[in-house]
């Protein structure tokens, strides 16, 4: 969970003083992604950030529902921010956004009152709407049920201020049903966004200065969105003509489905420099048996093969996976195929959790692991796991990279980037660079970050020779 303050301060365009907003965003990338839009439609209404709640005139909890007890923290938030806005005498306008909303809808506001709006994902466009309709005696208060590409054709107010990197979303909706997951339920079906709206928000970002962008999707690599030809494209296609444009000099991309993993796909990581070597390919579980009572659509064998072609392609290329232990009906046995899955692939970084029922989800109502047993298992996944981590980052000591820098750092003129492999680098002397993509040479590597020092003579490519980063953590 992160607390998202967005919006970019000032007066409204009449110039009366701002209202002030703040956003606590819950979850993924994604819902990063959607406060940020948030702010931007609520900008010209005069609201301008604050970095506190009990501050604010506008409250808005952007929620997720895949975390365990999503609803009930958010419950529980609420009851916080009824206080407050009791103290300010009714004072604060209080609404809940995201994917709980979604789900929850009416009940939301039967349990809370002081709860103004509830806007499921796609109604965010609907936000100037419903606030000045709720200013207006408690007019309409839920907006859940509107189609993707009216939320997107909707806004289109320039975003805010940005770094030097940004999420962009293409893609949303998910059409695989897995028996553990509500996205299907929250976010609706699979819908690309139109290729030329996304060039055009990207030129937008390069023109604000962002230099790396990271695009967004429950299954990002199904991007079908229709293409100048007035044919659905795919990402590969996507990722090329992002790369043509003057700025833009890094392409990422979360979160991948190895179903749709496609070719073209793994040949544009071979051809397209601009395509980071960092792919998040989540399989969940080692275990055939768990992964059909997943209805993941895919089983062990044919995950490890696209490892191998995807690293025939990039040799280079640092995986990262998302683990579920503890599924129901999982055994020693199974959990032992997860195990030996990470020892044959090597992760560089990955997302492990210890499996909780999803109200309304099929893996809700099977037979559950016991929390004892599942908590084991966990313990010692994640031992493997950062131990892998540990392995990949020490293993880029003595290699020099271009790093792209993005913030000071917490000591002097510490400077902190990013590698081409999403590891965080902390370079000393190297704040007057940020914004800046700059040959750093690794000195150390620690579990979570890399320390290094810029290259005063510039005697080595970039990323030097491919081939080394994913050997560190046993790829095959």
């Amino acid at each position: 969970m992160t607390e998202t303050v967005v919006s970019p301060p000032g007066t409204d365009e009449a110039g009366a003083a701002p209202k002030r907003l703040f956003i606590k965003t819950y979850g993924c990338q994604m819902n990063v992604y959607d406060s940020e839009r948030m702010a931007d439609v609520l900008r010209p209404l005069g609201y301008a950030p604050t970095d506190t709640a009990e501050d604010a005139d506008f409250v808005i909890l952007n929620t997720c529902h895949i975390r365990e007890k999503a609803a009930e923290k958010v419950y529980s938030e609420l009851g916080k921010l009824r206080v407050m806005k009791e103290g300010k005498g009714g004072a604060m306008t209080i609404a809940v956004a995201g994917c709980v909303a979604q789900a929850e809808g009416e009940e939301i506001i039967k349990r809370q009152p002081a709860v103004d709006l509830v806007v499921g994902p796609q109604a965010y466009h609907q936000l100037p709407e419903l606030l000045t309709r709720t200013a207006r005696a408690r007019g309409e208060r839920i907006g859940a049920d509107f189609a993707p590409n009216e939320k997107f054709d909707a806004l289109q107010v320039p975003r805010g201020g940005e770094g030097v990197t940004a999420f962009l979303t293409v893609q949303e909706g998910c059409d695989k049903f897995c028996t553990f997951c509500v996205v299907p339920y929250t976010r609706g079906a699979e819908w690309s966004r139109p290729v030329a709206d996304v060039l055009a928000e990207a030129r937008e970002l390069a023109a604000r200065g962002v230099r790396e962008v990271t695009l967004l999707g429950q299954n990002v690599n199904a991007y079908d969105g229709e293409g100048p030809d007035g044919k659905p494209s795919s990402l590969a296609r996507l990722a090329y003509a992002l790369a043509e444009i003057p700025g833009l000099d890094r392409i990422r991309y979360t979160t991948s489905h190895p179903n749709d993993m496609s070719d073209e796909l793994i040949a544009a990581h071979a051809e397209l420099e601009a395509l980071m070597p960092y792919l998040h390919l989540p399989v969940q579980s080692g275990s055939d048996r768990i992964l059909r009572l997943m209805n993941r659509k895919h089983g062990r064998a044919k995950y490890l093969e696209l490892v191998d072609r995807i690293r025939g392609g990039r040799p280079d290329m640092a995986l990262s996976g998302d683990f579920i232990v503890g599924f129901p009906g999982e055994t020693d046995a199974d959990f032992e195929q997860t195990m030996d899955l990470v020892r044959k692939v090597g992760y560089a970084s990955a997302f492990s959790f210890m499996y909780s029922p999803r109200p309304g989800t099929p893996a809700a109502t099977m037979a559950q692991v016991p929390g004892d047993v599942s908590r084991e298992r966990l313990h010692a996944l994640q031992t493997l796991l950062t131990g892998q981590q540990t392995a990949f980052n020490e293993a880029q000591a003595g290699r020099t990279m271009p790093v792209l820098f993005e913030r000071k750092g917490r000591h002097g003129a510490q400077a902190v980037g990013r590698s081409p492999y999403l590891q965080s680098v902390h370079v000393d002397d190297a704040d007057h660079l940020i914004g800046q993509i700059v040959p750093v040479t690794i000195e150390h590597g620690q579990q979570n970050s890399l320390t290094g020092a810029l290259v005063t003579e510039q005697k080595s490519t970039p990323l030097e020779q491919r081939g080394s980063a994913s050997q560190a953590v046993g790829a095959p």
